[in-house]
This record gives structure tokens, sequence and C-alpha cells, in this order.
């Protein structure tokens, strides 16, 4: 467990931010207040009390020093990311400290990994970008699911959420991305990155039981486009949304998500389906569990107790399923999500 060890949040007081410091606290660290907004760092204090609260701004690399002192590593929750990530991770690499975030925005993750990777493997740091549902955890299943495979054909992502109800970040964190490839689609085929005008595919996925077949758009692409290549040799990567979700997202007027439990998870149910297939073999990683934004903060701050206690293969900037040992890493969750791997 964390034996009392500090770690920064920064946007500690976003819908994700408040459940990794909650989870944070679970698993014996002290967390660390952090974030842009003074104000809403006070509020958040007041019902945590004895953390310490530290505001800081991109646009201040001394306050963000001052945020990231004295503490073992920081966890980057605060959207949109193409804007809030490369100050953050500087500032994690001038500490010389671990650096997480939950960036679901591929464009965000791909300037990680295309700005940091020489400077962070030089310095054996350790940045991990997407720790999130969106990512993270398709990358793990991905990784688990290839199992001794060192090359696949492809990977397909199907994500079967009940419903979706987007909070601000998420709102405001997709206008950016839509805003910064110029409405375009994006998706990864033929080994690259590609930018497309027309309209997703509209398909059926079979998912497991009880979900059984649903509808869902096809290169419905989330994070899993960057984080599964930048480790696995597959030229495919392919996701998917149910289509219920993905209408929710779209409305304008679809509320934010609210609590409906004692840990402030909303009614939302998921369920990832992972198929890897190579040649005319099939492998599979299903999770199973609730709530995309609350359980992004076990995935995160499990990501820094291995970093932490050195349960990591390599340094740099690495995604989830290169970092860590992948089932074990899924099998570590098993609290909040439930996993089922077929090879």
């Amino acid at each position: 467990m964390g034996s009392g060890q500090a770690v920064a949040v920064f946007g500690a007081y976003g819908h994700t931010g408040r459940f990794v410091v909650a989870q944070l606290r679970e698993q014996g660290f002290v967390p660390v207040l952090s974030g842009r907004d003074a104000d809403k760092l006070k509020e958040l204090a007041a019902s945590e009390p004895g953390l310490d609260v530290r505001p800081a701004s991109v646009d201040d690399p001394a306050s963000l020093d001052d945020a990231l002192a004295g503490a073992a590593a920081v966890i980057n929750c605060a959207g949109p990311f193409a804007t809030t990530a490369a100050p953050v991770i500087e500032a994690a690499l001038r500490a010389g400290i671990p650096y997480v975030d939950v960036a679901a925005e591929i464009e965000a993750n791909v300037d990680t990994f295309a700005l940091f990777a020489d400077r962070a493997r030089a310095a054996g740091a350790v940045v991990v970008p997407a720790m999130a549902f969106y990512g993270g955890l398709g990358d793990l299943l991905a990784t688990a699911a290839m199992g001794n495979w060192t090359a696949a054909d492809e990977v397909h992502v199907a994500y079967g959420l009940s419903s979706w109800h987007p909070t601000a970040g998420t709102r405001e964190a997709g206008a950016v991305s839509r805003e910064r490839r110029g409405g375009r689609r994006i998706r990864y085929t033929k080994g690259q990155l590609e930018y497309v005008q027309d309209a997703p595919p509209a398909l059926t996925w079979p998912f497991p039981d009880p979900m059984g077949p649903r509808a869902v758009i096809g290169e419905f692409s989330m994070a899993d486009v960057v984080t599964v290549p930048s480790h696995l040799a597959v030229p495919e990567v392919r996701s998917y949304m149910t289509v219920e979700a993905a209408k929710d997202l779209s409305a304008p007027d679809t509320p934010a998500p609210s609590a409906a439990d004692e840990r402030g998870r909303s009614e939302q149910t998921f369920l990832v389906d992972v198929v890897v297939r190579s040649g005319g073999t099939e492998r599979r990683a299903v999770a199973r569990g609730r709530d995309i934004y609350a359980v992004t903060a076990p995935l995160a701050v499990e990501a820094v107790e291995r970093i932490l206690t050195g349960r990591t293969r390599t340094v740099g900037v690495a995604s989830a399923g290169e970092i860590f040992d992948a089932p074990d890493f899924l099998r570590a969750l098993a609290p909040h999500i439930s996993l089922e791997l077929s090879h």
C-alpha cells in the first residue's frame, strides 16, 4: 500500500479527480490537492480535512513546481489535456517523479509520446498517459489477450455502455479534440493513424451474454488507437461504441453523471470486449464494471503504486500494457471489475 507517500493530484476537484483522491486515501497514500481553481480546491479540502492544498496554473511553472514539491508522483486529472499534459509532465521531469494522467484525448496522447519519449527515456523517468477507462483498460485487456503472441492482425475494442452521462470535462475535451482534427474522424489502420471525413460505419457487435449483440458505431476511436499500437505489433486497431451511449454523449441536454451509491458512482454499467485476431485464431478479454469515471481511479492509483514499488517493465513514455504485467494488473482490479480471459 501507499505507506503514507504524498501523491499530487492536479485537477483534484474535478469529477474524476475526486474519485482519484478517495482511491489514493483508500490505498494508503496522502493526496496533495492541486489545480487551477483555488476556490474549488478550498471547497474540496473542506470535505477532505488534513490534506495539503496547492493551487497551480499550467501557465506558471513555479506554481507547478510548488505543487509537486515533496510528492512521490503526480496524477493529472485536469483536462483538456491538450493544455495541461505537457506543462505538468515538464514539472514532473523537473521534480524527478513519475507522471500518470487519465487523458482520453487522442491528440494529447499522441503529443505525449511524440514530445517526451526521448527525454523521459534518457532521464530514466516514467510517464504513463491515458491510464484510464479509455486507453489504459483497453490496452491492458488487449495485452493480456495477446498472451504469448508477439504480433497479431487486428485488435478490436468494443464498448458496451448502458448509458453515457458526460462530465463537463468530457464535453470540453471532446470539443478541443474535434477542433484540433478539423471535425474529421480518426482511426488506426495499416499501421498508422488516419484522418477521414466520411461517416463511421453502423455495425452490430456480438457482445458476450447477457448483453448479446448490440448496434454499435464502428471506428468510434478512443485513446486505444494510440496506446495499443504504441507497443503491440498490430496494424489494425478498431474501437466501437454502443449506439445508445454515443447518442447520450452527443446530445447537448444529457445531464452529468449523478451519484447512486455511497462511493459516488453512477448507475452506469459497462462491458469492454476486446478481441485479438491472428490468422484464423481469436483471443478475447472481457471486463465488466460500473461507472467509467469511477473505475478510472483504481486504474490510475494502481499504476502509481506499481511504479513506486518498482513493478514496471520499462522507462520513458509507456502505455499501461507495455509498462505493467497486464494480467496481474487486471487481477488487482478485482474489487472494481470482473475479468474473463480466453485463449
